[in-house]
């Protein structure tokens, strides 16, 4: 007996399934299939909108139009000149070295400096010597250097004890040079330098390294350390004074310690009195030749002992076409009945030689010039707004650069685009830099 199979059921007439049974209509998509589409149009959207991103920042930056042509500048001047050499007179001999040519003493040592154009010479080999009261510059220094004085301010009150007036007795017959002190004077920090400078006071010495160390040993300890951190190879001293002969130094080394402390307006301001007002001393004289009789001297510091002989440190002041300056010389180890004033006059007479060979060099002239400025083929000069000079001396080095930064496209002529400086030792001279022309 046969069974017979089950009956399908019959779809209703119109529905879906029954059309799609019947072939009409197309079956429906799986559920992997309208997933896959799914992510197909996705795909399609994100690339789409990053291409839309892509062409708005494009634009962005374009401008939606061609990009305006760069503006670049180049400086053109040389780096270094050099300052000429004076013409040779018609059938003379040929230019001597200037050191050549300086009236260096006959005897003991000589050195000549002008700090702002880094010049410097000796009258030859050098060697330690004792040096006497010019001890005293690296006593200011380190009291200064400890105890710095503006200008104007006298700085702490001091008294001087009954030991330290003792010390003007004992300097007397001593022969040392002292201003009078008393037991109980009360002096200020830059009254004791006006003495110690001044008239040399060897018992000022004494209350300044104690006041400022505690001791005199442990201020000379100072002073050496401060010497070698200067660079003062060939100084060492054995006392605040230079009453001993322990205290040596060197032409050459002196010059550079006179010009640290003339750098120093207090210091400076000091050496350049003729006299001094103390207390107790009264009015005092200037130990240092020259100074308050002669024009232009304005310090620094004489010193003798009979170990010593006689040195002088002057500080000579002139100018050269308007533009002042400072010559410095030292001369040490001179002897004679006036021996201070043999040394300040040598030291004078080197001064004003080297001075004699200083000139206002004008290195750049108005209109002169030291760039270029280009924009889309267009060059345009730079060039200084005024004139630019220096001192020198023959065979110097003078230092030149430019900063310059790019105008504005359409900038007019006239307009500041940076500096040009230019310098020799110290000096440094600066003036602005401009264009010729309007920039298009």
């Amino acid at each position: 007996m046969s069974t017979a199979p089950p009956k399908r059921p019959v779809p209703a007439p119109g529905s879906l399934s029954g059309l799609v049974q019947a072939g009409v209509a197309p079956a429906l998509p799986s559920v992997g299939r309208r997933a896959r589409r799914r992510r197909r149009l996705t795909r399609t959207l994100l690339v789409a909108g990053l291409g839309l991103v892509v062409v708005l920042l494009l634009l962005a930056t374009s401008g939606g139009g061609p990009r305006p042509p760069s503006v670049t500048v180049r400086p053109t001047l040389a780096t270094s000149v050099t300052v000429p050499q004076p013409p040779a007179p018609a059938g003379g001999p040929a230019t001597q070295p200037l050191a050549a040519t300086l009236p260096w003493p006959r005897t003991g040592q000589a050195a000549v400096a002008i700090p702002e154009l880094g010049y410097l010479a000796e009258s030859g080999p050098e060697k330690a010597v004792p040096v006497a009261s010019l001890t005293k510059m690296m006593t200011a220094y380190v009291v200064l250097h400890d105890h710095p004085l503006s200008p104007g301010h006298v700085g702490p009150r001091i008294t001087i004890t009954t030991a330290e007036a003792d010390n003007f007795g004992y300097d007397t017959v001593t022969d040392q040079a002292s201003v009078q002190l008393a037991a109980g004077e009360v002096l200020t920090e830059s009254q004791l330098l006006e003495g110690l400078l001044v008239h040399s006071a060897n018992d000022f010495a004494f209350v300044l390294a104690t006041w400022d160390a505690g001791s005199v040993n442990a201020f000379v300890a100072k002073m050496n350390a401060d010497a070698a951190a200067l660079g003062l190879h060939h100084s060492h001293f054995a006392d605040a004074s230079g009453f001993s002969n322990g205290s040596v130094s060197t032409a050459v080394d002196l010059l550079r310690l006179a010009s640290i402390d003339m750098a120093d307006p207090t210091f400076a301001a000091i050496v350049r009195m003729p006299s001094v007002d103390l207390p107790v001393a009264g009015v005092v004289q200037s130990y240092t030749p020259l100074v308050g009789t002669i024009p232009g001297v304005v310090g620094v510091k004489s010193g003798f002992t009979t170990a010593a002989g006689g040195g002088d440190v002057l500080a000579y002041q002139t100018s050269v076409g308007g533009h002042p300056f400072v010559v410095l010389a030292a001369v040490i180890s001179q002897e004679g009945p006036t021996v201070l004033f043999t040394a300040g006059e040598a030291a004078l007479a080197l001064a004003g030689a080297a001075a004699s060979h200083v000139v206002a060099d004008t290195v750049s002239a108005p209109r002169t010039t030291v760039g270029r400025v280009t924009a889309a083929g267009h060059v345009v000069d730079a060039v200084t707004a005024s004139s630019a000079t220096v001192l020198g001396m023959a065979g110097d080095t003078v230092r030149q650069s430019v900063v310059l930064r790019p105008p504005a496209l359409g900038a007019p002529a006239g307009t500041t685009i940076g500096t040009a400086s230019f310098g020799i030792g110290t000096q440094s001279v600066s003036v602005p830099v401009e264009t010729t022309a309007p920039l298009r």
